[in-house]
Formats: C-alpha cells, sequence, structure tokens
C-alpha cells in the first residue's frame, strides 16, 4: 500500500543512516583529545577555534555551491565521492603528529581539514536533498529517524576517540574511523538509486527573500554556534576545571548526544502529522537551549559554583532542545520554498539542503572562533552566557515573527523588516 516503503526506500534508509553515522563519528572523534595535542603542537586556544571553525568557512562555501549545482553533477555521485574525500582526509589528519610543533602542524591542520570539509559538505547535501525527494510527504519523520545514527555518531565519536587516543595514541582513532568510512563507499554506489532531473533557473536569493526563511536560517545558525563552541572549548575547560581524563570528557558529551538522538524521532514524527506545531517546537527548544548554555558554565552573575553534575544535566537539556529545535526546521524551509512557487523537485532539494548546510556551516564557525576568543579573553562561563544569549534572542525574534503573523499585512511588513535588522545588529554587537 501507500504507507508502505518500498525495497528502494529502504535500502536508501539503511544507505542513509550509514552516511550519518559514519561521517558523524569520524567528524566528533576531534572533540575530547585534539584541543589538548594541538596546545602540546603551539597552538593557542584561538588557533584551535579557527581550527574547527575554517572547517565550517569551507562547508559553508561547498554546501552553497553543491546545494546549487546537484542536478548537474548527480546526487549520487556527490555523495559516494564527499564520502570518498572525507575518508582519506580523516587518514591523513591522522598522521599529523609526526609534523613538527608551530606553523608546518598549524598550517596542515587547516589544510586538511578544509579539504575534509567540502567532501562532508557533498555528502551531507545530497543525503539530505535525495531523503526529501524519497520521502516527499515524510520529511521530518525520516530525518528524525536518521537523526538517530547522526546521535549514535556523535555518542560514539568521543568516548571511542578518547579510548583509542588513551590506549594507541594519536593516529589510530583516525585510521581506524577513515578506514570506516572508505568501506561506505562502495556500499553507497551499490544501494543508492540514481536520480534524473532538470535544472531549476531559481537561485538562493530568491529563497532569502521570505523573512519566514530568515529567521528559521538565524534559528538554525544559534543552534550550530552552540555546538561548534563546545567542541572547540567543553573538553579543555572539562579537563582543566574538574581534572578529568579525556576519556572521561568523551563520556560527558554522551549527556549532548543521547538526549538528541532519542528526542529527534519522537519529534520528527510529531511535526510531520502536525505541521502547525514546527513554530512552537523551535520556540520551546530555543528557550531550554538558552537555559541549559546559561546553566553550564554557570554563567558568572549567578554566583553559582561549577559542578560536573549541573554541567552534564545542562549538556543534556541541550542536547533534547537540539532535536526540538533543528528537526522542524528543515521541511518548513522546504514548505516556504514551495509557497516561493519553487518547483517540487531535486534542483529545489538541493538549494534548500545547501542553505541548511551553508547557515548550520556559518554557525559551526561563529561558535569555535567566538567561542574560543572569548574563552581566552574571559572565561568558558562567559563564552556560554553569550551563546545563551543567541538563542534567547532567537526565541525573541520567533514569537515577534509569530505575533506578525496574525497581524495585518502592513504590520507584517514592518515586523519583517525590525526582525531582520535586529538579527543583524545583535550578531554584530555580539
Amino acid at each position: 500500500t501507500s504507507n508502505r516503503m518500498t525495497r528502494q526506500q529502504i535500502l536508501t534508509l539503511i544507505s542513509m543512516a550509514s552516511v550519518n553515522f559514519s561521517s558523524m563519528i569520524c567528524y566528533s572523534i576531534l572533540g575530547p583529545f585534539f584541543p589538548d595535542e594541538a596546545v602540546k603542537k603551539g597552538a593557542s586556544q584561538t588557533v584551535i577555534g579557527l581550527i574547527f571553525g575554517c572547517y565550517a568557512v569551507c562547508n559553508l562555501i561547498g554546501s552553497l555551491i553543491l546545494g546549487k549545482y546537484i542536478v548537474q553533477i548527480g546526487a549520487k555521485f556527490m555523495l559516494v565521492t564527499g564520502l570518498f574525500v572525507s575518508s582519506g582526509c580523516t587518514i591523513l589528519f591522522g598522521l599529523l603528529n609526526r609534523v613538527p610543533a608551530g606553523p608546518a602542524f598549524i598550517s596542515l591542520c587547516f589544510v586538511v581539514r578544509s579539504v575534509d570539509a567540502v567532501g562532508f559538505a557533498a555528502a551531507m547535501t545530497s543525503s539530505f536533498a535525495m531523503t526529501a525527494k524519497i520521502f516527499p510527504n515524510n520529511v521530518a519523520t525520516v530525518l528524525g529517524s536518521l537523526e538517530i545514527f547522526t546521535g549514535l555518531g556523535l555518542i560514539l565519536g568521543p568516548p571511542v576517540g578518547g579510548w583509542f587516543y588513551q590506549s594507541f595514541g594519536y593516529e589510530v582513532p583516525f585510521m581506524l574511523l577513515g578506514c570506516f568510512l572508505l568501506i561506505m563507499v562502495p556500499f553507497n554506489i551499490y544501494v543508492l538509486p540514481k536520480i534524473d532531473a532538470d535544472p531549476s533557473k531559481d537561485s538562493f536569493i530568491r529563497l532569502l527573500t521570505k523573512v519566514k526563511i530568515v529567521l528559521i536560517c538565524y534559528v538554525i545558525f544559534t543552534l550550530s554556534a552552540g555546538l561548534g563552541f563546545l567542541d572547540a572549548t567543553l573538553s579543555l575547560y572539562a579537563i582543566n576545571t574538574f581534572g578529568l581524563s579525556t576519556g572521561y570528557v568523551g563520556l560527558i558529551m554522551l549527556g549532548l548526544s543521547l538526549p538528541y538522538c532519542l528526542a529527534s524521532p519522537l519529534i520528527g514524527y510529531f511535526t510531520d502529522k502536525y505541521p502547525a506545531t514546527r513554530s512552537w517546537f523551535m520556540v520551546t527548544g530555543g528557550a531550554a537551549t538558552a537555559l541549559g548554555f546559561c546553566l553550564l558554565g554557570p554563567v558568572p552573575f549567578l554566583h553559582i559554583p561549577s559542578q560536573l553534575w549541573l554541567l552534564i544535566i545542562m549538556l543534556g537539556v541541550i542536547g533534547f532542545s537540539l532535536g526540538m529545535t533543528a528537526i522542524p526546521t528543515f521541511p518548513e524551509i522546504i514548505t516556504c520554498a514551495y509557497e516561493q512557487g519553487y518547483e517540487e523537485g531535486l534542483s529545489t532539494l538541493g538549494m534548500v539542503s545547501g542553505l541548511f548546510g551553508a547557515v548550520w556551516s556559518l554557525g559551526m564557525f561563529y561558535g569555535p572562533v567566538v567561542g574560543g576568543l572569548i574563552t581566552q579573553h574571559l572565561s568558558f562561563e562567559w563564552a556560554a552566557a553569550v551563546q545563551g544569549g543567541l538563542a534567547f534572542f532567537a526565541v525573541s525574534i520567533s514569537l515577534f515573527s509569530m505575533y506578525c503573523i496574525h497581524s495585518k499585512s502592513r504590520s507584517q511588513t514592518k515586523c519583517a523588516f525590525c526582525s531582520v535588522v535586529l538579527i543583524i545588529v545583535f550578531v554584530y554587537i555580539t
């Protein structure tokens, strides 16, 4: 029946799950031990933030370009090539400990991470677009289900990477996981269908003329900025404040990934069944994210001492709220694009996927770089408070825009203009 998945859909779901899992486990292994290793090689906290941040910049550029030309390149070819490039870069990154400390090590970190980012952008952009194309009526449900495997990759990456690093040294985690990612290449060549489509004349610029899409993009930005900040700073903070080993730091990061992994499929199913709830999920999740970051340190003006148990609980709150906020955003942008008159096809889905990846990458650049600067010159507590402020502002803007939807059309234009101006001003001041 129409409610049952075909064999091709099942195989595609398995393929996408393998892509999400293998890509995210390779991405997340850096957190527990790389910042400490980079410090030994002469990198400052700011430089470490820039190494994490350059990945995001190249991912941003790659997502926009590849999303625009996904039809011409081919979605399947783009995904498989992206996996191959990422696997090679993961293995190469494991050899950087043999490079002399100082500028040589730092420069090669930037080069390998940048190329890896383009490969990751290719894999994720095509993965999102193909998922939305093959499951057009259940986008949030399928994405939420796939986020289980994204969450598993994020869950297993830090502890597995930390344990292998402690037991076998710097090289082994990258070699093993890079080879695991490489195995996914022939598997996806065999399983994935070839999708033919005609290129569209629409552009990203027209997509961003709808103010609701701009506001959703800002919400995505705040989420990825928070995650990028934690990637670059949490491990050093936990080691220096609580005296933990890299293995235990990896276990702490489970507090972030596990709630996200559990919440995503439920939220995806619910928002597909009741699309009107997407905005409220984004608002509620944003508020919980703001609270989580403010109490993560906690923020100094609250005069609450840093406690390991409080850190773990707040990571859980952030992980759960991330699922509440992130899962509804992608299908909501697709809905807005169709309302703008975009064609229902792979070309539009590729642009939406590219836009999502680009905005996510922008946050992943902002989070480590600005978070690293604030951590270096002030403290981790103040840097976490800034991330909480970004999330709180997203909630305020979302509520403001939701109020405008129910007002007269003349007021909606003014509210839309004010919302965009406030976002720009707030990000600039921060």
